[in-house]
This record gives structure tokens, C-alpha cells and sequence, in this order.
């Protein structure tokens, strides 16, 4: 304990700590005002020179006399250069970036991508638009004709099997699910409603709602009714509603008493058995 009071006492251990502060203060100085902007070039930038639209050769030539390094990350078709032309660049031109910076550059195929048209004609167009850009194609213009097949696709700008450059759209004609003509409705009522499905479809129309009725007029699961009815044909693809007989619910008979089907069949000894006594005068 003396020994430790004797040491706080000592004044050279308080010239020590504010010798190691000291240095540590000047070690900070140091790395901030000298290491560290000689290390990154403060204070020192160079202008990034516009590359684009010239060829990959020219523009290397001009970021090496920049002080820069350049690096080609990806590669595109573009009809409106010649190949190898530079597309874009990162950073742009004139920003201002230190020496030696690498600079990321989009260079024009010296080769066309190409790809191969797909036939998508009877295919709905949901799957048409898949098929095309699995091939690398785009979905182009979409008109709608009359047919009784909806959303199926009638016709494509590009035959099938042409080979294109890679991104092309292909316009397609659809069918709007309604045709141009007339059919006539078939004898469906009274038929069962499998039947009728199949009788409707062979027409060239389209099932729409089925509406379920109890009845005792037709047996169940048959057709009683459709709409609209007001004409005997419709244009193709349109649709008719349904009401199909389900079983009616069972009802209880009321209670009437005995009930005589033929009285020539029974006798007279039960009509007796029946007959309600009259009351005798003297009972009264």
C-alpha cells in the first residue's frame, strides 16, 4: 500500500502519460493530414471522358490517357451501331472519379442474338405470351377477332420457325369468343343436362349458368328451361343459362280419415262397421 502511495507520488509517471497522449495525439494527425490523403489522392480527381457511341478500341486509348482502367460487363444488340461500338458507361462522362478508377462499359454484339419463331396460333393467349418469351421474343400488339374459341390465338404477325433477332415482337389476332354467324338453338328441353352440355357445345355456344329447380313435373337433373329465350338462335360463341329439375322435397299427406276407393268392393257388414250410430231418442 505505502509502495503504491509512493508511486502516485512519483511525478515521473505523470510525464509518462502525458508523453504516450502526446504521441497518440500526434499519431492521429499524421494518419488524417498525410497517410491517409496520400494514400487516396485527396484533393486529386480525374474527369471521365464520354466514350460512348465509339468503338471499344478508341475508348481505350482515351481511359488510359485519363489515368483510368476500364472493364466491358456486358454485351447488347443494338442494329443502330456497328459492332463492338460502346453503349454505355459507369460512371458517366465528366463525373469526376480518382486516378486510376475502373471504368464499366456496355458493348454492341459483334453477333445478333437471334431466336426462332414458336407457333402459338390455337393456343390461348396466355400460353401464346409464355411461349414467345421462352424463346426470348416479346408479346406485340394484341387485336381481337370474331370466333366462337375465346382468348385462342387466329393468327401471328411472323410465321413459325422464322428466325429473328432476339426481343422482336410478334402481334397477334385473338378471338373475342363470339362469331360473325348465327346458330340455331337445339331442342334441349326435356333433355338431360349431360345431354344438353354436349347439344350446346356441338352448336357452336357456350354453357352458362346452371340454376337448379325442384319440380315434380320432370324427373331430376333434366332441362326444363333455358335463356334467353326470346329467339330460336344466337351468335356463336354466346352463352345459355339453364334450369335443370332437381328431386322436389317429399310432403307429408294430411290425415283424413278412411278413405273409399270403390265402394262396389266392400260389403255391407263393413259399411255398418263404419256408419256412425245415430243417437236413441230416449237416451236424451
Amino acid at each position: 500500500m505505502s509502495a503504491l502511495l509512493s508511486l502516485l507520488k512519483d511525478s515521473r509517471l505523470y510525464i509518462a502519460l502525458l508523453t504516450l497522449i502526446a504521441l497518440g495525439v500526434l499519431t492521429i494527425f499524421l494518419i488524417d493530414r498525410v497517410i491517409m490523403p496520400s494514400y487516396t489522392n485527396y484533393n486529386q480527381g480525374v474527369t471521365v471522358p464520354d466514350i460512348t457511341k465509339i468503338s471499344v478500341e478508341d475508348a481505350s486509348h482515351l481511359l488510359s490517357e485519363s489515368g483510368l482502367r476500364y472493364e466491358v460487363i456486358d454485351r447488347r444488340a443494338n442494329e443502330a451501331f456497328p459492332p463492338d461500338y460502346v453503349l454505355d458507361q459507369s460512371p458517366k462522362g465528366n463525373a469526376i472519379v480518382k486516378p486510376n478508377r475502373k471504368i464499366y462499359l456496355t458493348v454492341n454484339a459483334s453477333v445478333t442474338p437471334t431466336a426462332t419463331v414458336p407457333e402459338v396460333v390455337n393456343l390461348s393467349l396466355r400460353n401464346a405470351t409464355i411461349q414467345l418469351v421462352s424463346h426470348g421474343l416479346e408479346l406485340g400488339n394484341v387485336d381481337y377477332a370474331s370466333s366462337r374459341f375465346q382468348s385462342s390465338v387466329l393468327n401471328q404477325s411472323i410465321p413459325p420457325g422464322t428466325t429473328v433477332r432476339r426481343g422482336t415482337p410478334v402481334n397477334l389476332i385473338v378471338s373475342d369468343g363470339l362469331g360473325m354467324n348465327q346458330v340455331k338453338i337445339p331442342e334441349i328441353i326435356g333433355e338431360r343436362l349431360a345431354v344438353a352440355q354436349r347439344e350446346i357445345r356441338r352448336a357452336g355456344l357456350r354453357v352458362g349458368e346452371i340454376e337448379f329447380q325442384p319440380t315434380t313435373r320432370a324427373d331430376p337433373n333434366h332441362v326444363i328451361s333455358f335463356s334467353p329465350s326470346d329467339s330460336d338462335s344466337l351468335y356463336e360463341g354466346e352463352r345459355l343459362n339453364l334450369v335443370v329439375s332437381e328431386l322436389a322435397e317429399a310432403q307429408e299427406t294430411e290425415e283424413r280419415g278412411v278413405v273409399l276407393t270403390d265402394s262396389t268392393e266392400i260389403d255391407d257388414a263393413v259399411i255398418d262397421t263404419l256408419r256412425v250410430p245415430e243417437e236413441d231418442p230416449d237416451d236424451n
